[in-house]
């Protein structure tokens, strides 16, 4: 039994329940590994900064891939480009736009290793540092190959942004609202992208164009990482470090605490030292005390949460997201839209689409469910995916068929694996493996992005298009099976009841 005196059991003490102001939100919620209830207070005002710099990170990944876009057109013009090297090979220009996907690729294989020592919040910090230099070296580039390495430098950033930024939301956003928390990140990354599109086409026709869109991030960047330095760590990594070792207990627990207030603001009151200990506890009997091997990772429930998580992105990107966006313009374009004009409006019309649907995800994921969206999702994806395989075979004269698919195909990524995917990989992984598991899972996002991107011209010309969208549906199928009886429901849980209850 653990006394009141002993720092390393430390005893939850129950809360005094008062009046709480409009602006306050009191949900009483019943831990999965304590049998007493407790309040969870918190000002929706204290936790929007929390959410809003990390979520910059997405912000500036969007906005990177909209810009591209535009910008390798300026880049290969000779009379608006302003540089000599203008004309690229289909490699060189590979290279630029793919340039950042590498970059991220390396970003987060750094974020194996550094990422737990780093702590979420500084981790943020070098990822806005990145985004800043490789904005610059990008948009002032005098060669070819500073312009490559400078969208390597931004990648970097992008790499360690999409791994840190999920884990600092999901270990600082009350429990109630962590799903709306960590899909408006999402959001974010398809808002980036719609600012993106609307900047290269209103920079399209400026002399040195591209520079001006690749620019535009620096500031952007620069705004993220003052966020970050004035934000709090994340108490749960805090604590972390407390039980394993890697400082006084007492003064880290203190430190949580104060964390803890200024995330929540004054509508915590008095409990933060309750639920700092509640946390204390609870990451004791989960056995977090040691520092995750990498053997370790791929056993017990780490490889359970890893196969969730991993599993889970794999599917996101395997059922041919890269690919219908590629064919996005042309299939525009079979619908009867002429060409140049009005690609740019097709890509913010889908840009846009995406947003609605993000935006509804961000409102119903913590009503409805994860799995809830996720099935009827990824049952749409399916569908679609059929019905381009069919277009592409035998309905070519019926392109609003294909245009159908394309938007089913958006909106219901949007509503599933988009949002929910980036959620579900934030929550699953026990804390002492969070950053491991989540560099882990992020690296197969953007290897299995390269992958399938990198793959499909070469399936396209072997198979045809009609026979690589029903491989892309089938493998959409196969996903359902996979979230009907792998992926957990974890709507309204702390993280460590997740970890408790399902792992």
């Amino acid at each position: 039994m653990a006394t009141p005196n002993d720092p390393e059991q430390l005893i939850v003490s129950s809360i005094d329940k008062g009046e709480n102001s409009s602006s306050e939100i009191n949900i009483v919620r019943e831990p999965l590994l304590k049998g007493e209830h407790h309040a969870e207070n918190y000002s929706i005002r204290s936790a929007v900064l929390p959410f809003l710099f990390p979520a910059f990170g997405g912000l500036l990944y969007g906005y990177d891939i909209g810009a591209t876009s535009s910008a390798t057109i300026s880049i290969e013009s000779a009379t608006l480009s302003g540089i000599s090297w203008y004309d690229l090979s289909s490699v060189q220009t590979g290279l630029i736009t793919s340039g950042s996907l590498y970059g991220a690729l390396i970003g987060s294989a750094v974020a194996f290793q550094i990422a737990d020592w780093l702590g979420r919040r500084r981790e943020l910090i070098v990822s806005a540092l990145f985004y800043f230099l490789g904005a610059l070296v990008t948009a002032f580039a005098p060669v070819y190959v500073i312009l490559v390495i400078g969208r390597l430098l931004y990648g970097v950033g992008i790499g360690l942004a999409m791994h840190a930024a999920p884990m600092y939301i999901a270990e600082t956003a009350p429990s109630q609202i962590r799903g709306q928390l960590i899909s408006l990140k999402e959001f974010f990354i398809v808002f980036g992208m719609l600012v993106g599109y609307t900047v290269g086409s209103l920079l399209i026709e400026t002399v040195a164009g591209w520079r001006y869109m690749y620019g535009v991030s620096a500031p952007l960047a620069v705004i993220m990482g003052i966020g970050m330095w004035w934000l709090p760590s994340s108490p749960r990594w805090i604590l972390l470090c407390a039980i394993q070792g890697k400082g006084e207990l007492q003064g880290l627990r203190e430190k949580a605490i104060c964390c803890l207030c200024q995330l929540r603001g004054a509508a915590i009151g008095d409990s933060a030292s309750c639920q700092v200990d509640d946390i204390l506890s609870e990451l004791s009997q989960l056995s977090e005390e040691k520092e995750a091997t990498i053997g370790e990772m791929l056993q017990g429930k780490c490889l359970k949460a890893l196969t969730i998580g991993a599993g889970l992105i794999l599917f996101q990107q395997i059922t041919g997201q890269p690919s219908v966006l590629y064919y996005a313009a042309k299939i525009f374009q079979d619908a009867g839209f002429s060409a140049a004009a009005d690609a740019t409006r097709a890509s913010v019309f889908l840009a846009l689409l995406k947003l609605i649907m993000t935006a509804v995800a961000v409102v119903v994921v913590d009503k409805l469910g994860r799995r809830p969206l996720l099935l009827g999702g990824v049952s749409g994806i399916a569908m679609s995916l059929f019905l381009l395989g069919s277009y592409y075979t035998f309905l070519g004269d019926v392109p609003a068929v294909a245009v159908t698919a394309l938007l089913l195909y958006v909106g219901c990524y949007q509503l599933s694996f988009g949002p929910i995917g980036w959620l579900m990989i934030s929550e699953i992984f026990p804390l002492r493996v969070r950053g491991r598991g989540l560099s882990l899972t992020v690296l197969v996002n953007f290897g299995a992005n390269a992958l399938v991107a990198f793959a499909f011209s070469p399936l396209q010309d072997l198979l045809g298009a009609g026979t690589v969208f029903f491989i892309f549906g089938g493998i959409a199928v196969l996903s359902l099976v996979f979230i009907f009886f792998i992926i957990p429901e974890t709507k309204g849980l702390t993280l460590e009841e997740i970890e408790a209850k399902y792992l």
